[in-house]
């Protein structure tokens, strides 16, 4: 599907086609939505090729790390089809006083049509991750990928064509002109992965269908090197955090808390780190195959001026800082001596930079994360679990990773994702996923009569009456073994009155 080739009524056309088909989409069993699951894994599994190809070209990014996306899918499709069917069932809910005798249970059913508007910096996870969760809870699909990316956004396109029919599974190319003619349509629910301006109008096009959205905005995320940290170890796992796929990852840290002890060894560490993983032959970075670059020249400007805009108010470059416009290349670099009234401590640097910001005291740790938005994703480098707590307690953020960085987000299915507040709403990943795209529809069955069936009913009576005014003067406490005890009872009594 070539949007870039259709108007808005084209594809409010078969947005329509589509919506048409989620009926019965939402009839499919737990093996049918396995088996395009499993469909879809082994078209994406064939077309590495061109999946490596397309990455490489858009990013230089190492082939190593492309299958790290293909890894996110295939753990993502396997780990859906192993719980589907117990997902799929309805879920028992614990009865309660004013419920004896009945069944409650919840159900999970599809929303109808499903909406991704996703990113270019890992295009094939990010695409095929939402797009799973969808189809396991009995949705229609359709992606939008990125403009930025055409290679990767062709062959996700190809790769959906071979695997799904397109109104089950839609992939939408183009620009702007065609975010907006999607966003006109009245979807059921609503991903979205990238930046504050695009995620304010996938928030406003919700409104006017009321749809529900699940958002991942990124943000300026902190790692704090307490005093106790393990240095070199927080040194070269951060110097990966921060570079990995050129610090285009939302979950990059994107400033480091340092306390003022260990802030010269931490600099000095993380440039080793910086060398050893991407110079280790003395070439210089430029010559590295494991650092890719920036996505476009756009990007470049916006970074660069980041970087001159620093140090033209005092900001030290204490390591790195080359750059090579026409390459679009960024070296791994470390700022010293930045300020708040700098704009690299205001905006989301998306780049292998980072900024040293010493601290004297742990107290001062929160108040300056709280000057910006919730980020994302939070790191912790501590070997005393007592500052570790501490620091968990006093901030807020989408995920944390402790003595770490950059390992929670597509790595555990079990382990929702998401932001918080600006850096974003709802989760993804395994399950979440799944109950994102699905309504839980709360259902009560009546059962055999509790005592006299009209006693609720007008005109109450005097005992009805004492009954609720007794309840409002004590705890509604029952044990949840009496509630199944008199269910049980109850049922039983039903048996016989039937036999």
């Amino acid at each position: 599907m070539n949007a870039e080739l259709q108007d808005s009524a084209q594809i409010r056309a078969h947005f329509e086609r589509m919506a048409a088909r989620t009926p019965e989409l939402a009839l499919t069993t737990a093996d049918e939505r396995i088996a395009k699951l499993k469909k879809l894994l082994d078209v994406v599994l064939a077309s590495r090729a061109e999946i490596v190809a397309a990455g490489q070209q858009e990013l230089r990014v190492h082939e190593t790390d492309i299958d790290g996306q293909l890894l996110m899918i295939k753990a993502e499709i396997e780990f859906i089809s192993k719980h589907l069917a117990s997902w799929m069932a309805p879920q028992p809910v614990q009865g309660s006083l004013m419920t004896l005798g009945k069944k409650s249970y919840v159900r999970h059913e599809a929303k109808g049509m499903v909406l991704h508007v996703s990113t270019w910096n890992a295009p094939i996870a990010e695409a095929f991750v939402m797009a799973a969760g969808a189809i396991a809870a009995g949705n229609a699909f359709v992606l939008k990928p990125s403009e930025l990316a055409p290679h990767s956004a062709q062959v996700l396109a190809d790769i959906v064509a071979k695997a799904l029919p397109d109104d089950e599974f839609a992939v939408f190319q183009g620009g702007a002109e065609v975010a907006q003619a999607l966003l006109a349509c009245p979807f059921n629910h609503m991903f979205y992965i990238g930046g504050h301006g695009v995620g304010r109008l996938i928030m406003k096009a919700a409104a006017d269908h009321f749809a529900t959205v699940t958002l991942e905005m990124g943000g300026k995320n902190p790692t704090i090197i307490d005093a106790s940290a393990d240095v070199k170890d927080a040194a070269f796992k951060t110097a990966w955090g921060r570079a990995a796929n050129a610090g285009q990852v939302c979950v990059a840290p994107d400033y480091a808390l340092v306390h003022e002890s260990v802030q010269s060894a931490f600099v000095s560490a993380m440039g080793d780190a910086f060398n050893e993983m991407y110079n280790p032959q003395g070439e210089g970075f430029q010559a590295s195959n494991h650092l890719p670059r920036i996505i476009n020249a756009r990007h470049f400007e916006r970074i660069h001026a980041l970087l001159q805009d620093a140090l033209d108010k005092g900001a030290k470059v204490e390591f790195g800082g080359q750059t090579d416009a026409d390459d679009l290349f960024i070296a791994p670099t470390i700022l010293s001596g930045v300020s708040e009234d700098m704009k690299i401590m205001q905006e989301e640097i998306f780049a292998p930079i980072i900024c040293i910001v010493p601290f004297a005291d742990r107290a001062e740790v929160p108040s300056i994360i709280r000057r910006r938005p919730k980020p994302l994703s939070l790191y912790i480098f501590a070997k005393d679990s007592a500052a570790k707590d501490w620091y968990l307690a006093r901030t807020s953020a989408g995920s944390t990773v402790v003595n770490h960085n950059v390992i929670q987000s597509g790595t555990n299915p079990c382990l929702a994702f998401g932001g918080v507040n600006h850096s974003g709403m709802g989760r993804i990943g395994g399950h979440a996923t799944f109950l994102e795209c699905s309504n839980p529809r709360s259902v009560v069955e009546d059962g055999p009569p509790v005592g006299d069936p009209k006693l609720m009913f007008p005109p109450y009576s005097d005992k009805y009456k004492k009954m609720v005014g007794d309840m409002l003067k004590r705890p509604i406490v029952v044990p949840n073994a009496v509630v199944n005890t008199i269910n049980g009872m109850i049922k039983l009594g039903s048996l016989f009155r039937k036999s």
